[in-house]
Formats: C-alpha cells, structure tokens, sequence
C-alpha cells in the first residue's frame, strides 16, 4: 500500500462523484455546497474560490441543506463549522475521509463515553472506495457521511 499518497497533501481536493452527490441530493435537496471549486459546484449556492465558507458567519440565512464535501487537509475546520451550522437549524451533510482516529472525528463526530455518534450526529460508512471527479482508479481511503441535524431534527 502506498501510505504516501494516502497521507499527503499533494491532492487535497476531491471532486464529489456525481452519482453519489444524487442519491445524496435525493434525499436531503441541497440548497448549499459549502466547498466547491466553480468546475465542480454542486448547488446554485456555493462557496470556495473567492468566498472562504470558514470566514463566513453562516452558511445560510433560512434553514437549509448544505452539502460538504471540504478540502481534507482542512477536516477539522469544516467538521467544526459543519456541527455550529446545525445548531442554527442547518442539515449538513459531509463526504470526507473516514479517519475514525482523529482529532475532529473524537470532538464532534464520536462520543467515547457512549461509543456511538454524538446526539445529532450520523454517520455512513461509505462502501467500498469512491472514484472522485474524473479519476479512473478509486480513492486510496475510505470514506464516510457524516450527517449533522439541527436539534429540534435529533431527537
């Protein structure tokens, strides 16, 4: 296994598959792509290039479904911002990098105490590897939705 690739930063960003993003678009219809370049903008909204999403105060000024799918050298900013979206009564979905050891995995995906996804919070397994943009071999990693409800949605 070629750990380098698997670890570096060389590709940060992953172009979500259009498929995937459809089933997932199905279910939740995004109103907002928080992490986008312009070639690959999921949703009439959206933020990257010139807009930083992180710097903005909100995502969305009415409840919203937001689709995430950040540059993973930056995980812990984005997840974090994800989870205080969905305290303003935001859905935000997130494709990212399942890496179960991480320091924003155990702080706003995982609760240790309960061994079980913090309350509001799901989480997907992604199947198999995912072939991101127009690349012709599979994601050297796993992947994982996560899946932050607003609080009135978690119950």
């Amino acid at each position: 296994m070629n750990t380098a690739v698997m670890f570096s930063s060389a590709k940060d960003e992953w172009a979500t598959p259009q498929d995937f993003f459809d089933r997932l678009n199905e279910e939740f219809q995004f109103d907002v792509d928080a992490a986008a370049a312009p070639e690959n903008a999921k949703c009439r909204v959206w933020y990257g290039g010139q807009i930083d999403a992180l710097a903005l105060e909100s995502w969305a000024t009415v409840p919203s479904s937001i689709f995430v799918n950040p540059p993973y050298s930056k995980c812990l900013a984005f997840i974090a911002k994800a989870r205080a979206e969905s305290l303003k009564c935001h859905t935000v979905v997130c494709l990212v990098p399942s890496r179960t050891d991480t320091r924003w995995w155990h702080e706003h995906v995982w609760d240790s105490a309960t061994h079980q996804p913090r309350p509001g919070v799901e989480v997907r397994f992604v199947k198999g590897r995912l072939k991101f943009g127009g690349s012709s071999n599979s994601a050297p990693f796993p992947s994982v939705v996560i899946v932050f409800r607003p609080p009135q949605e978690a119950k």
